[in-house]
């Protein structure tokens, strides 16, 4: 009987990705960020902005555009 092999779950991917992005960047946890941050900038898409750090855990705060606009 032949087996297929079983679907990766969705954890076993996550875990895949970031082994993927970290051996990428040699584990170097602020190049990863930097990258990041660096294609969320470039993508214009709307990021959310708490108002005041202490408002953050209550869900206040607005949508900005990348690049600082609302």
């Amino acid at each position: 009987m032949i087996r297929k092999p079983m679907p990766e779950s969705a954890i076993d991917e996550i875990h895949r990705i970031r082994r993927e992005i970290s051996d990428r960047f040699g584990g170097d946890i602020v190049a990863i960020a930097d990258d990041a941050a660096r294609r969320q900038a470039a993508s214009k898409r709307p990021v959310w902005q708490p108002k005041t750090a202490n408002q953050a855990a209550d869900g206040g705060g607005e949508v900005e555009r990348a690049g600082g606009t609302p």
